[in-house]
């Protein structure tokens, strides 16, 4: 059957090349927000009439929305482009939206509300703990779910339904503990991390586990609270051990607040960060602070392969702005769904259908898909097998360093 499903999983990428359209708007929790055809008034069966409902959760509002308003824009350009050619197998894409506000909560309320609704499957959610809240709760429903950015090794891990298109923590701790060591030439280092977040701690234990494999000295070990606004203290006891780099795992709000206080007590380590470095820039109004800093991303706009520059071009028709990596990764997330449908639309069963559901999983489980951010095939646990992309800030912007 995974032979089968890959054969057609490859004849579905001539589809890959679409056209782009129209922008999307934020919602809130209590309703959809969109629908990406006029069939969206069918009723809660996941095809009526030649729809496939399809969520997308993420955060609108709050913390973290920049986050969710990429991922949502990436996912949607492509669900976009997939009508906009006929849909699949005759049938429109219905887009059943909902606003989690970055909560734990209101995505598991958001997620049996799209239950409710009819999806027959889900693209997110986007940061690591309200996704594994999704993850655990969609085990029961055996729903077909891909997250284009939540990080923390655990997502994928509750059931066989759940895919990502980005890289794990482990992974981007460890790589860039590497890149210390092998291309930086660290000798030594020391952490700031958030203690009571999935992500930043993921990342903390992996960078922490590779640098003393690599003999690279961790001289410094220091952890904040969520809400926390004032880093002094802990970078003032790093700076007296003088790291030859600091490791900040962490979203881009708190990671600009780090970085201009690391600058003013003094501190004049290199700054390294995970992919929740990507929209760092749009926190500072002066860059200096991170100013030759690098991190660990999956897409670069510097990309010179047709398949980026065309979702470049894309993503600025519908959208008026470069995308960054959340939307490039949920754009490859609702790639790889799209086959996965159009896959199990060979099966003749119903969408919203659990015989329907399990084939879009096992289609997803075959994946062997050239994306935006790489080459996409599945490990044994439903994670990514694909490279890294560093980045640095240079003169003020991003700057593409190497795939590693």
């Amino acid at each position: 059957m995974k032979k089968l499903l890959a054969i057609v999983l490859a004849a579905t990428m001539c589809a890959a090349g679409f056209a782009g359209c129209g922008s999307s708007e934020s919602s809130e929790s209590s309703a959809p927000a969109s629908s990406a055809s006029d069939a969206g008034s069918e009723e809660a069966s996941g095809s009526s009439s030649g729809t496939i409902k399809v969520g997308i959760l993420a955060p609108l509002t709050g913390e973290v929305a920049n986050y969710g308003m990429a991922a949502r824009d990436g996912a949607k350009l492509y669900l976009d482009q997939v009508n906009a050619n006929g849909g699949i197998n005759g049938k429109q894409i219905e887009i059943v939206e909902y606003d989690e506000k970055g909560d734990a909560t209101e995505a598991v309320n958001a997620f049996n509300r799209m239950v409710e609704d009819g999806v027959t499957a889900v693209i997110g959610d986007v940061t690591s703990k309200p996704t594994i809240a999704v993850a655990m709760e969609s085990v029961d429903f055996n729903m077909p779910m891909i997250t284009g950015t939540a990080t923390a090794s655990d997502v994928t891990s509750y059931g066989d339904n759940y895919f990502r298109s980005c890289f794990i923590d482990p992974f981007q701790g460890e790589k860039m503990a590497s890149y210390a060591k092998e291309k930086l030439e660290a000798a030594s280092a020391a952490v700031i991390y958030n203690n009571g977040d999935d992500y930043s701690k993921g990342l903390h234990d992996a960078f922490i586990a590779k640098c003393e494999e690599l003999g690279v000295e961790v001289v410094g070990d220091e952890s904040y609270a969520a809400g926390d606004v004032d880093f002094k203290s802990q970078l003032t006891n790093i700076m007296a051990n003088s790291p030859d780099v600091l490791f900040c795992p962490d979203y881009y709000e708190t990671v600009s607040q780090i970085a201009i206080q690391a600058r003013e007590v003094g501190l004049a380590s290199t700054l390294l960060g995970g992919d929740g470095w990507s929209s760092v820039l749009s926190a500072m109004t002066d860059a200096t602070s991170v100013e030759g800093a690098y991190f660990c991303s999956g897409f670069s706009l510097d990309d010179t392969s047709d398949m980026v520059q065309n979702f470049v071009t894309d993503y600025n028709a519908a959208y008026g702005a470069d995308p960054d990596m959340f939307a490039a990764q949920c754009y490859d997330a609702a790639m790889i769904l799209c086959a996965a449908i159009e896959a199990a639309e060979q099966t003749g069963t119903e969408p919203a259908s659990d015989e329907y559901k399990q084939a879009i999983i096992d289609a997803m489980d075959a994946t062997d898909l050239d994306c935006v951010t790489g080459h996409i095939t599945y490990d044994e646990l439903n994670n990514p097998i694909k490279d890294a992309v560093i980045l640095t800030i240079k003169d003020g912007n991003y700057t593409f360093v190497e795939k590693y």
